[in-house]
């Protein structure tokens, strides 16, 4: 066998390994800590899927699961909150990048003043400030 066929098999196995059950699922977690009767609403956007929207009411928690590719496994996210939606942030919320990551999680959690992240069990810390969009009327 040639180099370059040798080279295509090794990546054909290691993304089938990488989507297998051999190795942990990576997570992404979101909660919901506003005030009360402040409902968030998460949209994530994975390479492979749109995940659509899910509305959480303050304390609730939306989280989800993949297995990450060799290919580079990117997860973009909108949150919005407060009266009609109002003020978002959008960030991503996972970033594979080079080396591959077996059983990783990613906690957000959205406060008043911003998005909070942590990844282990370390405090989370700000990472993101709600922006608020501001529709001008058309004249």
């Amino acid at each position: 066998m040639n180099r370059l066929s040798c080279f295509l098999i090794v990546i054909a196995l290691c993304a089938e390994l990488s989507n297998g059950a051999l190795f942990p699922k990576d997570y992404v977690h979101f909660n919901n800590s506003l005030q009360p009767n402040n409902i968030l609403k998460v949209h994530c956007i994975t390479d492979e899927d749109d995940l659509g929207d899910h509305l959480l009411n303050p304390g609730q928690t939306y989280d989800f699961s993949f297995h990450e590719s060799v290919f580079r496994t990117e997860v973009n996210c909108g949150l919005w909150q407060g009266p009609g939606f109002k003020y978002y942030a959008l960030f991503r919320a996972y970033d594979g990048g080079v080396i591959l990551h077996f059983g990783k999680n990613n906690f957000w959690d959205a406060r008043e003043d911003g998005i909070y992240f942590t990844h282990d069990s370390t405090p989370p810390t700000l990472k993101y400030r709600w922006a608020a969009h501001v529709l001008t009327p058309t004249h």
